[in-house]
């Protein structure tokens, strides 16, 4: 069958040395594979990720969808994520499945998530990175003081999730990690370009936060696309649109 073909029809998985099974999906082509990085308690099912993996099969371009462990189809316990469990699976994948150069595309948390991806591939894997309402350090300023003395006393927390029915949590092992791993307060060791989408309306991630990333970041290439009545999903026709042709000139090395 072709590979392109099975990628776009069947969920694969990729076995970590400790038994960890990630799902992911996979369509070959041209330049740069795109790696999809979902949003804290999202998965590549979502509306974005599908929109970039279809345009990329239609295209002729790489792209690699995947869930974290304990998201989506990739069997394990939430509770048990962080964010340098997360990372280490994405680098797993990459260097199983994506020989080559990479554009890291990251949603909310998935875009604190590409950082350290990025951080942590060999130099010049990284081609570009895209954030999406990019979320770094979440775990800092997102977070009250009194939750946090929650969190760090080993009690987990849950707030209303304005996306769905039941309630968010936040567990004491992500939060610590998230703690130990915060990148805006110093200069982020990454040279690739970069391109940020926020929006203005964005109720979870303030777009302030596009700019304290674009100035923490080492790269000269970064440019910060602000969406006046974008909201945090920027999941729109039009924000898919931008998102895609965003994409389009990065891989395209016309950015």
């Amino acid at each position: 069958m072709d590979p392109t073909f099975r990628g776009m029809t069947e969920t694969c998985f990729h076995e970590m040395p400790d038994g960890r099974r990630i799902a992911y999906r996979l369509t070959l082509g041209e330049g740069p594979m795109m790696v999809f990085l979902p949003g804290y308690m999202s998965d590549m099912a979502g509306s974005k990720a599908a929109a970039v993996f279809d345009w990329a099969h239609r295209h002729g371009r790489a792209c690699l969808l995947l869930d974290y462990s304990g998201c989506g189809e990739s069997p394990g316990d939430f509770a048990d994520g962080t964010l340098l469990r997360w990372k280490d699976e994405v680098v797993a994948l990459i260097e199983a499945l994506c020989p080559g150069q990479v554009v890291l595309i990251g949603s909310s948390m998935g875009g604190w998530l590409m950082l350290l991806v990025a951080l942590a591939l060999p130099e010049g894997r990284c081609a570009g990175l895209v954030g999406i309402a990019a979320a770094p350090d979440f775990t800092e300023w997102g977070t009250s003081e009194a939750n946090k003395a929650r969190l760090a006393a080993g009690e987990a927390v849950f707030e209303d999730n304005p996306y769905g029915p039941e309630p968010t949590p936040t567990h004491p092992g992500f939060w610590q990690n998230g703690q130990a791993n915060l990148l805006l307060g110093h200069e982020i060791a990454i040279d690739a370009p970069v391109r940020l989408l926020h929006g203005q309306q964005d109720a979870d991630v303030p777009w302030e936060i596009a700019l304290k990333l674009a100035k923490a970041l080492r790269s000269a290439d970064v440019q910060v696309q602000l969406i006046k009545d974008g909201d945090h999903r920027l999941s729109r026709e039009n924000d898919i649109a931008l998102l895609l042709r965003t994409l389009d000139a990065l891989v395209s090395g016309a950015a």
